[in-house]
């Protein structure tokens, strides 16, 4: 199984599956001298992680990392004794594997789930891991958004965070936005209204043994302006690769996206003049911080949509390896929304890619 790697310079391989003994990733490409700590890395975990509502998978796993290799201890007299900084050799990160239960799956082994890789895994390798998908599954994940951590270091003032802006066809007020209500409810909701409503909608939808859709949308700031290139290696195009390679995603968009072909031309330029400091300033960000596949130094604005959880208790017609008409029930531990755990996840991904286009720059320009 090839392309377990994504990124140009940043380059980042994870490797391991849902049941296995333990997941990870090796970045390749991260310059020396970046500084972080454990700690940092691990809170952007603990945001992913299972088991943390009554919302999310009762799987429990900690998710506690170990970075293996390339860093050292800072000699810094000025850094915290836990700072790290690193070398420039290859980072890598090991995650365990802790609760398991594979007999979840055993009775459908044979069987495609309805909305799962099952059938296509099958057809392409001959074989498929059914216990929790393997490496299909959402587990994947935390090895990104571990990389994604060191990512964030690598470009100086980058801010990357994301909220659930959508669940079903209920969606937020942007009027209430509030970024510090994002860690206040179980949905990374920055509407404190409807992470309300929100809490009983969802509930709803679980006892009746089904799932739910969701958008979420990511914003980074501090994105150097001239970061991209304009043909092959748009920075937005990197950016909707990356989030499109996230489980269950169908759909991504930049800036105002899908909203742009329902609007005028009028509307949809943003319109520029000269600032105080004499720097140009853009009256709107309709082009979600990207022209022509280069960052304008606005902030950088994608959303992505997140597909109905696939494996629900609701039975569901299908066919087994062997071409027999049967119907499905997938038992387990799972998300009624995936969505919600998606959201550390976009923010990796983003972060992992502007950090690409950040190195990119430096070497064809050799400045920043």
């Amino acid at each position: 199984m090839s392309h377990n790697t994504f990124g140009h310079l940043f380059r980042v391989t994870t490797w391991g599956e849902s049941h296995g003994a333990g997941l990870g990733c090796i970045i390749d490409g991260c310059p020396p001298g970046i500084k972080f700590t454990i700690a940092e890395i691990q809170a952007d975990l603990d945001l992913r992680k299972p088991g943390q509502s009554k919302h999310t998978t009762q799987r429990k796993e900690a998710d506690e990392v170990k970075v293996l290799s390339g860093y050292m201890p800072s000699e810094n007299s000025d850094d915290d004794e836990n700072t790290l900084i690193t070398t420039g050799t290859p980072i890598s990160m090991l995650i365990w594997n802790t609760d398991q239960r594979s007999k979840d799956y055993s009775e459908i082994k044979d069987r495609y789930r309805p909305g799962h890789a099952d059938f296509t895994y099958d057809t392409k390798y001959g074989i498929r891991d059914y216990r929790g998908g393997g490496r299909s599954s959402a587990r994947e994940t935390a090895a990104r958004v571990a990389a994604g951590a060191i990512a964030r270091k690598v470009v100086p003032g980058l801010k990357v965070r994301a909220a659930m802006v959508q669940m079903g066809t209920k969606k937020i007020d942007h009027n209430n936005w509030d970024w510090e209500q994002i860690r206040k409810n179980d949905f990374f909701c920055p509407d404190a209204k409807m992470a309300e409503e929100w809490d009983g909608y969802l509930s709803e939808i679980r006892k009746g043994h089904s799932s739910v859709g969701a958008v979420i949308e990511v914003v980074a700031e501090g994105v150097p302006a001239g970061i991209g290139a304009p043909v092959y290696a748009k920075l937005d195009q990197d950016i909707c690769s990356g989030l499109m390679s996230i489980n269950a995603v169908k759909g991504v968009e930049i800036g105002n996206g899908f909203e742009a072909a329902a609007i005028t031309g009028i509307e949809n330029a943003d319109e520029m003049r000269m600032g105080e400091n004499g720097e140009v300033e853009f009256l709107s960000n309709n082009a979600g911080g990207i022209l022509g596949g280069i960052a304008t130094g606005q902030p950088v604005v994608a959303r992505f949509a997140v597909k109905p959880t696939s494996s629900i208790l609701t039975p569901r017609k299908s066919v087994t390896a062997q071409g027999e008409e049967v119907d499905v029930v997938t038992k387990g531990r799972h998300d009624p929304c995936v969505g919600i755990r998606a959201v550390p996840i976009g923010e990796a991904m983003v972060a992992c890619a502007i950090a690409d286009h950040y190195l990119l720059h430096r070497g064809q320009t050799g400045r920043v």
